[in-house]
């Protein structure tokens, strides 16, 4: 197995459903960001392929939209967990980690940047709170990447 290197930040959500969009906009947001060891996904939600190129990274980050909690936004380290059950509709990032465990014998670094929003209904862009999170949240996510693209153990 390749030794994991880099940081992947992988942004979650649905664009057609207002602030659940909140995951790939600060991944659009990042884009012009870009440095040797960071790879920036979006996707409208994780599923069991995201195992394989979660494991091949030393960290990732998973973005999306929090509907309650802390604003702008709340960051907190992940574990494996919540078994490897799989579903095509709901898979958490845990159990994107559990799973990088089972087939691939390990699981990288991982946190969760939950970007607090407010209106997700079908239709609706992301709202004006929710924008204003989206920017604060940007400097939480530039941070942690910093930190993890930085030479040596990254410090929780």
């Amino acid at each position: 197995m390749k030794t994991p290197s880099g940081v992947l930040v992988i942004g979650v959500g649905n664009p057609g459903r207002g602030d659940d969009g909140l995951g790939p906009a600060l991944i659009e947001a990042l884009e012009s960001d870009a440095a040797p060891g960071l790879t920036l996904e979006a996707a409208y939600q994780l599923s069991l392929e995201h195992a394989a190129a979660v494991s091949a990274h030393r960290s990732v980050l998973f973005v999306d939209a929090a509907a309650d909690g802390d604003e702008p936004c709340l960051l907190r380290p992940l574990a494996a967990g919540g078994g490897a059950g799989y579903s095509t509709h709901v898979m958490p990032p845990e159990a994107v980690l559990a799973v990088c465990e089972l087939a691939f014998g390990r699981a990288p670094d991982a946190w969760l940047l939950g970007v607090r929003g407010y209106d997700f209904e079908p239709g609706a862009t992301l709202s004006e709170a929710g924008r204003a999170n989206l920017a604060r949240s940007l400097g939480v996510a530039r941070q942690f990447i910093a930190a993890a693209l930085a030479p040596g153990p990254r410090e929780s």
